[in-house]
């Protein structure tokens, strides 16, 4: 934005004056991102909307700092800017710091004042902003509120106004992704023409490709959670697409525990987009919100600020973990449009018994604005296990044609011997390869389970992102002592 504010002497974070070098590496890594001057984007429109939204102010915008503009990517509340000169600047300063800068009232604050912006018909008199950094630490540009009247906000607004700008990290490293893909592909598409060979090298890259881009928008590894066991699986249709299936376990600080699985809507890039948005989202918001209808409703909110996303909405369990006094865990689980969970345990007389886990009333997450959300709080006792899985496992074909549906897999989990996690993540994944034609889409499974005495030793936590074009033998597993 117009109008470069002198730093302050007290702030020890913000650089008066970047080094030639800083500047010069910095200015690499936009050309890098090959971002400057591309069309309007939804994924930094919804960003610019959702921190207009988020912080009730009527300006938000997504910038990135050329060498003498301040170029939008995204403006929300403002016609017919594209860009601006880079000095004077507010955003040219936001950059030059490690954290958000605010301005809780610009005609008071020395650094503002004179600012163009303030002075001008815009009449500015708030302004924060916070710096997009690279993992390597370059400051490409800035995600900024304005509002026209003084205000104040809290630190925890400040780290959600810092959480935006990873969000636009995040779009911008899938968009790099994408382009490098389609270069890629494009490099193919003429070697093939050129040998039969090359091209079967080039299928090769670009299941190799996607495999990295898969494993990208799933965990690297279960955590270790005292007092549980852990199992996952995951399996896409083909090798050569981004499935849409997600799942993940997170701490939530003080012994609470988090956790999820869900389906996105379609596959490749726009599916992957989605995914790596509503990772980042249910993760962000079980910070905020004790009750998981509640992350289910910022998830739902998050993914309809776009109407170009269109159908691209998804189901959903989430649930939370806490210790219960006598062993396992008090679980809170929220549905949204999804299958059921299977809470399974040994009866009285020695047999499986498996009782779905769907609380009435959860619908899908993204496909409309008033959607209702159910949750469901159970203990997971000592001994009792929980198995979460997407639609690629019911809608698995029989040998006769049918599908193995809710009903199939809740029957054969009763004929299993044990609950643990491990075991009926491995057990599953049996199932489905004895069927004639395996899945007929992407799988992703997620186990929990309490055992019946405390582990011996604490293991490591270990997860393995299996697919078909890379299987690997045996499941996650994350055996803790309470």
């Amino acid at each position: 934005m117009a109008g470069a504010p002198e730093a302050s002497p007290g702030e020890s974070r913000l650089r008066r004056v970047p080094p030639a070098e800083v500047e010069a590496a910095r200015m690499e890594a936009v050309r890098r991102y090959d971002i400057l001057d591309t069309p309007p984007d939804g994924a930094f429109d919804r960003v610019a909307a959702m921190a207009a939204r988020l912080f009730d102010v009527p300006v938000a915008s997504v910038t990135i700092v050329d060498a003498d503009r301040i170029w939008f990517k995204a403006i929300h509340g403002l016609e017919g800017v594209a860009q601006i000169g880079r000095d004077p600047g507010l955003c040219g300063s936001a950059i030059l710091r490690d954290d958000a800068l605010v301005i809780p009232d610009t005609r008071t604050d020395p650094t503002a004042r004179t600012n163009p912006l303030v002075t001008g018909p815009l009449g500015v008199r708030f302004y924060a902003a916070a710096p997009i950094i690279t993992a390597d630490g370059h400051r490409l540009g800035t995600v900024n509120i304005l509002d026209t009247k003084p205000r104040l906000i809290t630190e925890a607004d400040t780290e959600n106004l810092a959480d935006l700008a990873a969000v636009v990290l995040d779009a911008m490293e899938l968009r790099l992704s994408g382009l490098r893909l389609l270069r890629e592909e494009q490099e193919r598409r003429k070697a093939e023409e050129e040998a039969r060979t090359r091209a079967e090298r080039d299928t090769e890259a670009i299941t190799a490709f996607a495999t990295t881009l898969q494993r990208t928008l799933l965990p690297p590894a279960l955590p270790p959670v005292p007092g549980l066991e852990l199992a996952c699986h995951y399996q896409t249709d083909s090798p050569r697409d981004v499935g849409g299936d997600f799942y993940d376990v997170f701490s939530l600080g003080g012994q609470r525990w988090a956790f999820f699985l869900g389906d996105v809507c379609g596959k490749g890039a726009e599916a992957a987009a989605v995914t790596s948005l509503t990772r980042y989202t249910l993760r962000a918001a079980a910070q905020h919100h004790d009750d998981p209808t509640e992350v289910l409703d910022a998830l739902n909110s998050a993914l309809l600020l776009d109407p170009s996303m269109g159908s691209r909405y998804c189901t959903c369990v989430f649930g939370t973990l806490r210790p219960a006094p006598g062993g396992g865990f008090s679980v809170t689980v929220a549905m949204g449009g999804h299958p059921p969970a299977f809470h399974i345990q040994h009866g009285d007389d020695g047999a499986m018994v498996v009782n779905g886990v769907r609380p009435r009333g959860g619908m899908l997450v993204g496909a409309l604005e008033n959607a209702q959300f159910a949750s469901r709080t159970f203990h997971l006792a000592p001994g009792h296990g929980l198995l979460l899985y997407t639609d690629g496992l019911t809608e698995a074909r029989l040998p006769d044609g049918t599908m193995l549906g809710e009903e199939g897999v809740a029957a054969f989990l009763t004929t299993r011997t044990t609950p643990d996690a491990g075991r009926l993540i491995e057990d599953t994944i049996a199932l489905i390869t004895d069927l004639p034609t395996g899945p007929g889409d992407d799988v992703a499974l997620l186990a929990l389970s309490v055992p019946l005495a405390p582990a011996t030793e604490q293991t490591a936590a270990l997860s393995t992102a299996r697919t078909l074009a890379t299987p690997v033998a045996g499941a996650a597993r994350a055996d803790q002592e309470r």
